[in-house]
Formats: structure tokens, sequence, C-alpha cells
């Protein structure tokens, strides 16, 4: 059964003045509303990437909680691997070691579960869902061979591969297309996972829901994958190779292999087993997913593998996958071998937490890449969180302008300016609605920041701090102040901590701002 809760919210769209609240009762949901971020490989540092998707994760969570849902957001780090296991070694530590550090708890985001691959809970998920696609008859043992990318822990057939010159060395070497990550010859007895047999359940899963993948153009991506053919995957390593990871029930010889191991994280933070793997059961512990943000380079994992090793096991696809672009420098690729990789934490430590998370949803990409500026950061700092936000904040919340430090009555009058700007807030909220429903969050920003210009023109023209001298003109400046307030917060503001002025807005974009 679902909870039910009162909330009181500020009224939009009516004849109330805002400001106005009314309290009422609503049964919510009974499946909270679940959102994933991937969950990061730790061997090697963070990038910007890293930090873009649960920055876009968190905000979309912070949305959802604004509308009164139960959110959960999961993120994590991937710990199993050849690749963990070949960077521990170089760092002289063991696999366990290496991964015990802290991605996220810096960027102050506000997820509600964090999973680690190497957690006995996610190793009891895994055992049980391999035990589903062996009982499904989905998984059988066979030699696989073929061109094997380390980095990206992943196979690649012929047409996927081609021959690259490193630059710098003059070696030559295959890389993936897709990737460009190093690729090797590789043979050796594995299980396989039947995915060939799966391609028109997928393909009629895309057909059905056309708008599962984010942005839509996306599913044509999937859609040629399909096209091509796919071969059957193979899903475990020998352990004398691949030692760092979950055995293959039943055979310690075999390593599961690390993509199957990672996407099962998902159904891991649910609680998967499920306890009486009922439906109730499940929807009560947020599956299927809401929403899983990925980057574009990991889109054929969750779009492809992931929807194919659920429906083998029987449990419900998530219900939107959002694939977001990369970072460029300069409009090129950031890579280590052109120098011009950035360090998030370096960039969180120079700018603050809430100038970065911002600068990430204003510029970030979904459709396109975003192209990294240093010069753009503190662009969109001085002009906008500071000239236009900080600017209107501390106009309307002066002393000087409101020397009573509260929400002031409805004036007896508005001119044809005020009534304006009064309608342009009133309308604010469900654009805003709008664009996160379609993933335009640049749009969002580029809407509030828009209105944030405009109410600071409104008080120039109509210079407060002269009305506040006359009583007969005060009044008219109460309502912008009142409007402010209601937008921006439900009563006047701690001085001392941004998130109180902001209210409903402000959490939209960033955490509260460290004091």
């Amino acid at each position: 059964m679902g909870v039910k809760k009162v909330y009181t919210i500020i009224t939009r769209k009516t004849n109330w003045c805002i400001g106005q609240t009314r309290k009422f009762t609503t049964k919510l949901p009974e499946k909270p509303t679940y959102i994933s971020t991937p969950i990061f490989y730790v061997n090697a540092k963070p990038h910007i990437g890293h930090l873009y998707s649960v920055v876009l994760a968190d905000s979309i969570k912070r949305y959802h909680e604004l509308k009164g849902h139960n959110v959960i957001l999961s993120t994590g780090t991937d710990e199993h691997g050849l690749k963990i296991q070949q960077a521990a070694s170089a760092n002289r530590k063991s696999p366990q070691e290496f991964c015990d550090e802290d991605l996220f708890n810096r960027a102050n985001i506000s997820y509600s579960k964090f999973i680690r691959t190497t957690d006995e809970r996610h190793k009891e998920a895994v055992q049980v869902f391999w035990d589903r696609l062996v009982a499904g008859q989905y998984i059988y043992k066979d030699v696989h061979e073929g061109w094997y990318s380390v980095s990206d822990e992943a196979f690649y057939p012929e047409s996927q591969i081609r021959a690259f010159t490193d630059p710098s060395s003059g070696e030559n070497y295959m890389v993936s297309i897709e990737s460009e990550q190093r690729v090797v010859w590789m043979k050796e007895e594995n299980y396989k996972f039947r995915l060939s047999i799966l391609r028109d359940k997928i393909l009629q899963w895309l057909e059905e829901k056309p708008s599962v993948i984010v942005p839509e153009f996306r599913v044509n991506e999937v859609k040629g994958w399909l096209e091509s053919g796919l071969t059957d995957l193979s899903i475990s390593r020998a352990s004398s190779r691949v030692g760092w990871g979950i055995s293959v029930p039943g055979d310690p010889e075999q390593t599961i292999y690390v993509w199957l191991d990672a996407l099962i994280n998902y159904l891991t933070v649910t609680g998967f087993p499920w306890s009486n793997d009922t439906r109730d059961t499940m929807l009560s512990n947020g599956w299927p997913a809401d929403l899983h943000v990925v980057g574009k380079d990991i889109l054929r994992f969750h779009a492809l593998y992931w929807p194919a090793f659920l429906i083998a096991a029987n449990i419900p696809l998530p219900r939107k996958i959002l694939a977001h672009s990369h970072w460029t420098m300069g409009k090129q690729k950031m890579s280590k071998s052109r120098g011009n990789v950035v360090d998030p934490f370096q960039l969180l430590d120079l700018y603050g937490v809430d100038a970065m998370r911002y600068y990430l949803m204003r510029d970030g990409g979904i459709a396109d890449d975003g192209d990294y500026s240093e010069d753009w950061i503190q662009e969109r700092y001085r002009k906008e969180l500071a000239g236009q936000l900080g600017n209107l904040l501390s106009r309307c919340t002066s002393a000087t302008v409101n020397p009573s430090q509260h929400i002031p009555p409805k004036p007896a009058k508005s001119t044809s300016e005020d009534i304006i700007l009064h309608q342009k807030l009133i309308e604010l909220p469900d654009l805003i609605d709008q664009c996160y429903d379609e993933a335009q969050f640049r749009k969002a920003l580029d809407l509030i920041t828009n209105t944030l210009a405009e109410a600071n023109k409104y008080i120039s023209d109509n210079q407060p701090w002269i009305l506040v001298k006359d009583p007969g003109q005060a009044e008219l400046f109460d309502e912008e102040r009142r409007w402010d307030a209601a937008k921006f917060g439900k009563g006047w503001p701690d001085q001392n901590n941004l998130s109180r002025h902001l209210g409903t807005l402000e959490k939209v974009l960033f955490p509260p701002l460290r004091k």
C-alpha cells in the first residue's frame, strides 16, 4: 500500500496570490522513483564524465523530490575485472585496498544507495541471477576467441575494430572503433549467453517504447546493432587470468564476466533477490528502474545486453535510459596523450562544489558533446550565479528595501509591468517541468537565468530603494518582493545559507552551499 503524506505547496495557475498555501493529502505511489548512475571503474582517477553523470542524476533526483516523489538514487563502484586487478598490482595494493576510495561525497551527491560490487549482498544477487539464466537454458559452455579490450572488458567482432598507429611511439596495434581502446586476440573456454535468440524481443521492446532511450535518435544506434546481427556473448573468464570477481556457481575455474556482474548492481540495490519474489515486493523496492543515467559510450551494455539479460531472467525492463554525451576540450576528445584531461576534484576545490555543478548542468551535453572551458566556468559564475541570482537575492533581502524581513502583504494595485512579471513567474514551473521531462536541461537553465535577468531589470527600473521611502509607492515593490519570496522560498531566509534563499528552485540545481 502507498503511504499518505500531507504537503504544503505554493499554489500556481490560480487566482490566489502567489505565496498563499493550501494543504492536501495524497497517496504516494507504491513504487518509489528509482534513478541510477553507472557504477564506476576505480582503476584510475575519476574524470569529468564521471562527475557529470552523477551531478545529472542528482539534479533529476532533486527535481522529483520537489514534486513530492519518494526517490531512490543509486551510485557506486565497479571493483571487479581484469583492469582493476592490473591497476591494483601496478599500485602494489590488493584489489580491495585499491578500491576503498571515496568518489562522490565531495560533489554533494545526495545518493540514497551506494553499491560496491565487492559487497556480499551483491555477490548473492549475481549468483541468483546467474542461476535464473541457467534455469532458462540461456547459458552454455564453449570455446571463445576474438578481439578483446581489457579497458572495455569486452570482445569485439572484426567489423568493430581497426588498425591504429600510436603517434608518439609508432607502435601498430588494433583498437575498437567504438571506444578507441586497444584490443588483443584472445582464445579460451568460457560460458556463453544466448544473446542471438533475443534479437526480436529486444527489437519489439524498442518498437513498442520508442522513447525508452533519450535522446531518441540513439534508438536508431541500438536498432543498427540489432540489424547487423547478434552473436552469443561470452559471460565468463578463466579464473586463472581474472581472479578478481565473482565465481561462476558450481565452477570456481570461471569468473563471471564483469559487465554482467556490474549491471546486476541495479537489481542489488532494490533488495534482489526479493524475499517473496512477488510483483508488489519488486515494485515497493523500486524496480523496474525509472531512469538509468549513463554515458553514450556504454549504451550498448545498457540498451542491448542489459535488456537481454533481464528478458532471459524474466524480470521487467527499465522504463528509460538517458545516454548523455561526452566532454571535449577545444572540440577535441580528452585524452592523456593530448594532455587535456582535467581532474574534476581539483576543479571542485578551485571553484567550489556549486559552481561546478551549475556549470556541468548548464554546459553539459545530452545529444551533443559539451566543450569544457575554465573561462566559461568563471563566466557562468560571475554573470549568472553572482550577477543575476546573487544580485537579485541581495536586493530583495536587503534591510534597506525590506527592513521588516518579512513577506509583504499583497498590494492594493499592480502596474502592467507587475502583471507581466507575475505571469512569467507563474508559468515558469510548468516550463521547467517540461524541460526536465524532455531532458532539456540547458533550456531549463536558460529559462531560469532569463527570468532572473527580467526580475533584476524590474528592480532596476523601479528603484525600490527610493520607493521604500514613500509609503504610497512602497507597496508596488512589496508585490515583487512577495513574488520573489514565494518563488525562491517560503520565508525570509538565513543570510548564511543560500539554499534557504532559493528554496524550491535552488534545490533542483545544486545542494546547499557550505557555510
